[in-house]
């Protein structure tokens, strides 16, 4: 028993250092699991994925797990910097590292390459062909406009002419689509798409938002082209920007949305009938885009948010007052120099989550890009 606490107040005040204060995996704080034959300090999702690796990693919490003295001296030897210098040395600029609120799929395949197929020690740089050849086939199954069901398609990603292309069929000549890289963004969205490994893939299509959303039923071939998307869209923002740093660029390669939920919804002369609309939410571009369900190929409309010195605020509303045909009375109003608009969230708490979300954005200093998006918004293009 005193071995046992020694050895774990030892692992402890190890896992407290710069360093190992994060998960080696996904960064979330205070790790307290490790694999005792990486060397590294993980939080306890990314473990339960180490347990899947037995050929590579085996984990013990090092709370209630017994250690024996070799174990804790490998710990000390090693840690998680001494294993990021090992296991990420070639990892390309490009490649999507996941973060604790990221979905398994990423997670999974950011650590089976780096342990498991030992994809970025520089020993095994071929396996990054499949991602940085700068071509990229693959059939995905995809949510059908008509029907919503999931139907077989051919998409080619071509690195050489900045497109993403998808066919119907495999002998197909003309594609159904070109996709351009200029307003291309790829998020996993397995919740929405009913699948864990699912993807939605949005461009500007005839001056609306066009989603795809797709799966793949192997995890690493998703992820794959995943990070195969972001290659090709630095190699545009690169051509676009060429005077930019590729740190600089890195930020803009995936759109995180910054809220996404619904909220009913009423028209312009604040006298229509509320109506139930599924929101997203994007920091970068500022634009709050609105639809009929989730999964909708295109919005119905968009509301560019701008900063408070150009007549653009976000305020709680009275929820006093009904709501004609609304169901809900946590009220919101966003107020921009062409209109006023009012939102009504179910509960409290996304009512606060979203005048987070809208401060944020309004808070934001506007760039070049911004103004331009803001000024087509304003002329209906």
């Amino acid at each position: 028993m005193a071995i046992l606490e020694r050895n774990n107040k030892i692992l402890l005040d190890l896992a407290r250092q710069p360093g190992n204060n994060k998960c080696a995996d996904c960064g979330a704080p205070e790790p307290d699991w490790a694999s005792y034959t990486l060397g590294v300090f993980v939080c306890l999702s990314c473990a339960g994925i180490h347990r899947h690796l037995p050929s590579v990693s085996k984990v013990k919490s090092i709370r209630l797990d017994l250690w024996d003295d070799p174990l804790v001296q490998f710990m000390q030897e090693r840690g998680n910097s001494a294993a990021k210098a090992i296991f990420e040395k070639c990892v390309p600029v490009f490649f999507y590292r996941p973060q604790h609120k990221d979905c398994t799929v990423l997670r999974e395949q950011w650590i089976r390459a780096k342990y498991e197929r030992r994809e970025f020690t520089g020993e095994n740089n071929y396996l990054q062909q499949v991602y940085a050849s700068g071509r990229f086939e693959v059939t995905l199954w995809k949510k059908g406009k008509v029907n919503k069901q999931f139907l077989r398609r051919i998409f080619l990603l071509s690195q050489k002419d900045l497109t993403l292309r998808y066919f119907i069929k495999e002998d197909s000549k003309v594609p159904k689509a070109v996709i351009g890289m200029n307003d291309l963004n790829a998020v996993f969205q397995p919740e929405k798409v009913g699948h864990a490994h699912g993807l939605q893939i949005s461009y500007l299509h005839d001056k609306r938002i066009r989603n795809l959303f797709v799966y793949h039923d192997d995890g690493q071939v998703i992820v794959s082209l995943f990070n195969a998307l972001r290659a090709t869209r630095l190699s545009y923002l690169k051509k676009k920007h060429p005077t930019f740093r590729e740190n600089d660029l890195i930020p803009q390669l995936t759109r995180h949305c910054l809220k996404e939920g619904y909220m009913e919804k009423t028209g312009p002369t604040l006298r229509e009938p509320f109506k139930k609309r599924w929101f997203t939410l994007c920091s970068m571009n500022r634009k709050l885009l609105y639809f009929k369900n989730p999964l909708d190929a295109t919005e119905l409309g968009t509301v560019f948010i701008g900063m408070e010195s150009y007549g653009y605020s976000v305020s709680e509303r009275s929820c006093s007052r009904s709501t004609k045909g609304g169901q809900w009375h946590c009220g919101i109003t966003l107020e921009t120099p062409g209109r006023q608009f009012v939102f009504m969230c179910e509960q409290e708490q996304e009512q606060r989550e979203w005048l987070e979300a809208f401060r944020k954005v309004i808070s934001q200093t506007m760039t070049p890009e911004d103004y331009a998006n803001e000024a087509n918004l304003r002329r209906g293009k």
